[in-house]
C-alpha cells in the first residue's frame, strides 16, 4: 500500500515519494524497535539547514507516533502537534540514530522520515534548527523490513525475508541526506533468511542471529571486514527461539531465548538459563549506565497470549538472573530504562514501576494511565512507553492522550489530547 501525503496543520509539506511499494509488515511481535527498548538516540545530526529551517536557541526534542491514518509529530516539551503525514497500512518506527531521522518500516522498505529537529556541530558548540517534518524520498528497499539496531556509531537494518543485513556509520547519515542520498552501506547476507537481528560492535565485528523460517537457534559473531568477506569467529546455538537484542554497560550484548538469555561480552558467549524449562525473555531493554538487562518473562508456551506479571533482570557481569513480580501484567511495549539505568515497567494497572536493576526492588510506582488490557492482536494500539532523557512518555490509546512523566519528580508533569489514537511511539533528540 502506498502512503498518501497531504497538507495538514501549519502548512505541512511532503517530499516526493521514492518508487518503492509498501506491503504489510511481518506479523511478529517485537521489542520496542531501535536498540535499547525505546531510549532516545542522543547522537547529534549534522545535516545543513533546509530552506524552511528556523534556528532555535537549544535542542528541540520531538516525538513521533503512528496512528491508523499515518504519522504524527509532537514537540516533546509542549506536546503540541508540529506536523503529520497521512499514510495507509501498518508501519513500525525505529530511530535512525542521528537525533533527527526515524526509519518507518513498511514491509518492503525502511523509509526515512525527517522529524524536523536537529543540531549542526560548529567548533566547540552547535547550531540548533527546526523545520516541518516530512517523509523523505529516501528508502532502503527491503524484503520484510525488520529490526533496526543502533550501537557503536552504527545503524544496522535487518531484512527478515532475505537475511540481508545493511549497516552504515550513523554519523554519516546527516551529511548524506543533505546531499539527497543515503549513506554508503556494508551488506552481509545471513546463510538463511529468518526473523532476526544484527548488532554492529565497537571493534568492527558484527553479531547476527542464526535461524531459518522454521526455527531460530542462536547467534554468531563475525570478524571485522566487508560483506561476505566476514568470517565467523564465534557461535552459540543454545538459544531456541532467539529474539530481540539489548546492549548493557561495557558492550555486553544480550539476545533473548525461550529458555534464558545469551550474553556476548569480552569475546565470549555465556548462556544464562531460565529457572523454568520454558522461560522466554524475548523482549529486552538495555542501558549503557547499567550492567543489567531488563526483559519480559513468559512461561506458558501454549498460551495464545500470556499476560505475565514477572519481569527478568539479567546481570551481564555476574551472568545471573533475578525474577521480580511487579503485581500487574504488562506488554512488550511496557519496558524502558531511566537516565541512570533504572528499569521501568508500565503495568496494566496504569502504574509505571521504577525498579532498582541490581536489587530488583520496586522503588516507586507512578500512576500514569487508566487500567488497560493487552489485545490479542499485537499490532493493536496499547499504552506504550518511550524514554527521552529524564522524561518517560506514555501513550493512552483509550483516551487518545499522551503523558509526560518526570522521572526525577516521580509524577506526570504534562498531558495532551491527540487527534488520533496513538500506536507506536519514538522520538529524536533534535
Amino acid at each position: 500500500m502506498s502512503p498518501v501525503l497531504t497538507t495538514r496543520k501549519r502548512g505541512f509539506r511532503a517530499r516526493p515519494i521514492a518508487a518503492v511499494g509498501l506491503s504489510a509488515l511481518l506479523l511478529t511481535s517485537c521489542a520496542a524497535p531501535g536498540g535499547s527498548a525505546g531510549n532516545a538516540a542522543e547522537a547529534p545530526a549534522s545535516a545543513s539547514p533546509k530552506p524552511s529551517a528556523q534556528e532555535a536557541g537549544a535542542r528541540t526534542p520531538r516525538l513521533v507516533y503512528t496512528h491508523d491514518a499515518g504519522i504524527g509529530v509532537l514537540d516533546a516539551a509542549t506536546l503540541e502537534s508540529v506536523g503529520s503525514v497521512e499514510m495507509s497500512g501498518f508501519s513500525r518506527l525505529n530511530p535512525a540514530g542521528d537525533g533527527r531521522h526515524v526509519f518507518v518500516s513498511t514491509g518492503d522498505a525502511f523509509r526515512l522520515f525527517d522529524a524536523g529537529a536537529w543540531t549542526e556541530p560548529h567548533g566547540d558548540h552547535g547550531h540548533h534548527y527546526t523545520s516541518e517534518p516530512e517523509l523523505t524520498a529516501l528508502a532502503f528497499p527491503a524484503d520484510k523490513a525488520g529490526h533496526v539496531v543502533l550501537h557503536a556509531d552504527k545503524t544496522v537494518l535487518f531484512n527478515d525475508g532475505s537475511g540481508k543485513v545493511e549497516s552504515f556509520a550513523t554519523s554519516a547519515l546527516g551529511p548524506a541526506v543533505d546531499d539527497g542520498k543515503l549513506p554508503e552501506t556494508d551488506t552481509y547476507v545471513t546463510p538463511e533468511a529468518h526473523h532476526g537481528v544484527a548488532v554492529g560492535l565497537e571493534d568492527g565485528k558484527l553479531l547476527v542471529t542464526l535461524g531459518n523460517d522454521e526455527r531460530r537457534s542462536g547467534i554468531a559473531v563475525l570478524s571485522e571486514g566487508k560483506g561476505q568477506d566476514r568470517k565467523e569467529v564465534l557461535r552459540n546455538e543454545e538459544c531456541p527461539g532467539v529474539h530481540g537484542e539489548a546492549v548493557a554497560a561495557h558492550e555486553a550484548v544480550a539476545v533473548g531465548c525461550e529458555d534464558g538469555m545469551l550474553i556476548y561480552k569480552d569475546g565470549a558467549i555465556t548462556k544464562v538459563p531460565s529457572p523454568d524449562a520454558y522461560g522466554r525473555m524475548g523482549n529486552q531493554a538495555g542501558s549503557e549506565e547499567s550492567p543489567v538487562i531488563l526483559a519480559d518473562y513468559k512461561v506458558d508456551k501454549a498460551a495464545e497470549l500470556e499476560r505475565p506479571t514477572r519481569i527478568s533482570l539479567v546481570n551481564t557481569e555476574t551472568a545471573t538472573l533475578k525474577l521480580v513480580d511487579i503485581g500487574a501484567s504488562y506488554s512488550f511495549r511496557s519496558l524502558g530504562r531511566g537516565p541512570s539505568g533504572e528499569a521501568l515497567v508500565l503495568g496494566t494497572d496504569g502504574g509505571l514501576r521504577v525498579i532498582d536493576p541490581i536489587s530488583g526492588a520496586i522503588t516507586s510506582t507512578i500512576p500514569v494511565v487508566g487500567a488497560w488490557e493487552e489485545s490479542l492482536t499485537w499490532q493493536d494500539p496499547r499504552p506504550t512507553l518511550f524514554v527521552q532523557g529524564s522524561t518517560a512518555f506514555v501513550t493512552e490509546p483509550a483516551t487518545s492522550t499522551i503523558h509526560a512523566v518526570d522521572l526525577k519528580a516521580g509524577k506526570v508533569k504534562k498531558s495532551a489530547q491527540l487527534e488520533h489514537v496513538p500506536n507506536e511511539l519514538t522520538g529524536v533528540a533534535g
